[in-house]
């Protein structure tokens, strides 16, 4: 491959280049001074800010559970006049309930009846003509992307 060729030939040359100019070359000033650092003093930076207290938690003391409190289950109020025996189920209960009234407006005798709604029907779509599953024809590679990987 002419383009893998042309990387290994001139990176080489690029390689020797740097390691022939580096032995010709002196070494260049900025190595010299760190070496010599010694002559200033520790930088010491305080702040203002502090953090908060620690938190010590003692595991050793048993938890505190809290005390158990008794609540009295809420009884539903019975409609006036009606008592119930004490061997009368819930359901012979509920069959000696007498309806009440209904509201004097709630409903008018001139209201007109609500419209029937309508529903769509679905409608029947035919099979589609192949009998598997649809195929697509993949178009042609060129130019530097012909390669396949």
């Amino acid at each position: 491959m002419p383009i893998l060729r042309y990387f290994v030939f001139v990176g080489g040359a690029l390689l020797a280049l740097l390691l022939g100019i580096d032995l010709v070359l002196p070494g260049s000033a900025g190595t010299q001074s760190v070496a010599s650092s010694g002559d200033f003093p520790p930088i010491r930076i305080h702040s203002d800010h502090r953090l908060p207290d620690r938190v010590v938690l003692d595991t050793s003391q048993p938890t505190i559970i809290p005390p158990v409190t008794k609540t009295a289950a809420a009884v539903a109020p019975r409609p006036p006049g009606q008592a119930a025996s004490p061997g009368q189920t819930a359901s012979q209960a509920l069959a000696q309930l007498v309806p009440t009234e209904p509201k004097a407006g709630a409903k008018k005798a001139n209201a007109k009846p609500q419209p029937r709604r309508r529903f769509a029907r679905t409608r029947w779509a035919p099979p589609p003509p192949w009998d598997g599953p649809m195929v697509l024809a993949q178009q042609p590679h060129s130019g530097f992307f012909s390669m396949t990987w």
